[in-house]
C-alpha cells in the first residue's frame, strides 16, 4: 500500500507510541481484508513451536504473510492487529525477540495494535493468536 494512503494519527500532546500506532487513517478506498485469528499452525494444521512464544509468533507471522500475499497484499497493508496471548508476563519477557521478528516482517510499519491476555485458546498448545485488518490497493 502506498504510504500516502496511510496517515498515523497521534493526538497533540500524547506520547509518541513506540512499536505501534494509536490509529491509522486510510485516505483512499481500497479492498479491506479481515484476517481471522491466526495461530502457529503449519501446513498440516499442527501447532509448531510448542512452549515457545517467540517461535509461535514467527509462525503466526508467516501465516499472516501467506494470507496477505494470497490476497495480493503484504504486511505493510495491515492497519490493525489484535494480539491475544495466554501469558502477558511471558510476552513482556520475550518482547525483544518478538520485536526483532516483528521488524523483520514489518520493517518500520507500525499498525494500530492491541495486546490482550486471555485464559486459554481453543487449540491445545497455542500461546498466541493474532487477528488483523489490511487495506489493499485496488
Amino acid at each position: 500500500m502506498s504510504e500516502k494512503r496511510l496517515e498515523v494519527i497521534n493526538p497533540k500532546g500524547w506520547r509518541k507510541p513506540i512499536g505501534y500506532s494509536n490509529a491509522i487513517l486510510v485516505h483512499h478506498p481500497g479492498k479491506t481484508l479481515y484476517l481471522g485469528g491466526q495461530v502457529a499452525f503449519d501446513e498440516n494444521c499442527e501447532v509448531v513451536a510448542k512452549g515457545d512464544l517467540v517461535g509461535q509468533f514467527e509462525q503466526v507471522m508467516k501465516n499472516i504473510t501467506k494470507v496477505l500475499e494470497t490476497a495480493g497484499g503484504s504486511t505493510r497493508d495491515i492497519v490493525k492487529m489484535t494480539i491475544f496471548v495466554q501469558d502477558r508476563d511471558e510476552y513482556q519477557r520475550q518482547a525483544k525477540a518478538i520485536g526483532t521478528s516483528y521488524r523483520w516482517h514489518f520493517g518500520d510499519h507500525y499498525p494500530a495494535m492491541t495486546l490482550v491476555e486471555i485464559s486459554r485458546f481453543y487449540e491445545q498448545d497455542v500461546l498466541i493468536e493474532i487477528e488483523s485488518i489490511a487495506v489493499l490497493d485496488q
